[in-house]
């Protein structure tokens, strides 16, 4: 039972992540966009290259950076909480039924990949800069 609630955990993790990345790409759009007087620093410039549809910079980099940094930090907190969970959890259930060790790893595989669903993220943010 405990195992199933810690993957309840890693899939709560997970749209916390997702939520994380639209709110900070959310916000990076609009410091980006808001006025900024003379100079025009703050604007999303469009490229016709084969790169990203379009670019920040002055506040808006600010604002994506800090995004970025949030997005990853909270992705490899979850990650790091989920897999101590479920680790513990299945350890637990292999000592007591050493059979399903194999499939209780493929849980504990799962929560480590919300690091990496975050680091995915924050490297498709990075390329708006």
């Amino acid at each position: 039972m405990s195992l199933i609630k810690s993957s309840c955990l890693a899939s709560a993790a997970v749209v916390l992540l997702s939520a994380m990345a639209i709110l900070g790409v959310g916000a990076a759009k609009t410091f980006a966009q808001a006025p900024s007087g003379p100079g025009a620093h703050g604007q999303i410039e469009a490229h016709s290259e084969a790169g990203p549809a379009a670019r920040v910079s002055g506040n808006g980099q600010t604002a994506l950076f800090i995004a970025i940094a949030v997005t990853v930090g909270v992705a490899c907190l979850s990650a790091g909480y989920a897999v101590g969970k479920v680790g513990a959890a299945a350890l637990g259930a292999a000592s007591e039924k050493p059979e399903i060790l194999g499939r209780a790893l493929i849980f504990v595989g799962l929560a480590e990949g919300i690091a990496i669903y975050g680091l995915i993220i924050g490297i498709m943010l990075l390329r708006l800069v």
